[in-house]
């Protein structure tokens, strides 16, 4: 029962994470790529390539990073929970289709790279630098407790 709860709430962390991730470089690629006056960011069609690159990157970065922590925090080694997240995010986006129209070729760049390609590298970081981890050599030593001769 103690691994199910750390497995939904990993998958729950990764979700808030990856969330957290898109809506920050959402803002970010607003402030830093300055639209353009009569821009209508509701209709992609639209847009000049610029614009494309913030929310790609939202897409992609936020599933790595969310995936990237479920699969961290889960301490399961299981390919199942940063994929979790990754169709988490993919369904959004095939949510927001009908919503937010876009180019063909934008759509199926996005639905092919960002998003279940993105929680399987994420899955391969975590269980790389969980290899990793155990090579680096420990320069703090512990200093050994005294034994208070009770026993």
């Amino acid at each position: 029962m103690k691994n199910f709860f750390r497995i939904f709430f990993s998958i729950l962390l990764g979700v808030f994470i990856g969330s957290a991730v898109n809506m920050v470089l959402i803002l970010l690629g607003g402030n830093l790529i300055p639209l353009a006056e009569g821009f209508d960011p509701m209709n992609a069609m639209d847009w000049e390539f610029k614009y494309f690159i913030f929310p790609f990157l939202a897409h992609s970065v936020g599933t790595l990073a969310g995936a990237f922590a479920a699969a961290k925090m889960s301490k399961n080694k299981h390919i199942a929970i940063p994929l979790t997240i990754s169709f988490f995010f993919l369904h959004g986006m095939i949510q927001m289709l009908p919503l937010l129209p876009a180019p063909t070729w934008f759509v199926y760049f996005d639905l092919v790279v960002a998003y279940v390609p993105m929680g399987l590298i994420a899955w391969k970081i975590s269980k790389t630098s969980e290899k990793n981890r155990s090579k680096i050599p420990k320069i703090i030593k512990k200093k050994p407790q005294p034994k208070l001769g009770l026993i």
